[in-house]
């Protein structure tokens, strides 16, 4: 895992159409990993959201936290759309963050 700081917004699912949930972190390597050992209670816990499907990295948190805001108004049909666009197969993207 790395500690490696990188802004991000992302979203997990926990299957191909399911669940999505939305979140930021300055950390993405290392939110991500929680997410899938399921150190992170409530809705993520809940529903077993633990495959990263798209994410977008920021240079600031600041620039971060304001998609993350704007992503969480959007209709999920547009969250799909976006995952589909970038991500058809619903792969998940996780071992790619230690890639490159």
């Amino acid at each position: 895992m790395s500690e490696e700081k990188i802004p991000a917004v992302y979203f997990i699912t926990n299957k191909k159409r399911g669940t999505i949930y939305t979140g930021v972190t300055s950390n993405l390597h290392k939110r991500i990993y929680e997410h899938k050992h399921k150190f992170v209670k409530g809705f993520t816990n809940k529903y077993n959201c633990n495959k990263l499907v798209y994410y977008e990295v920021f240079d600031d948190m600041y620039e971060a936290i304001k998609k993350e805001k704007r992503f969480k108004n959007y209709l999920r049909d547009w969250k799909v759309e976006l995952i589909e666009k970038n991500n058809p197969e619903w792969r998940d993207l996780y071992g790619d963050l230690f890639k490159g």
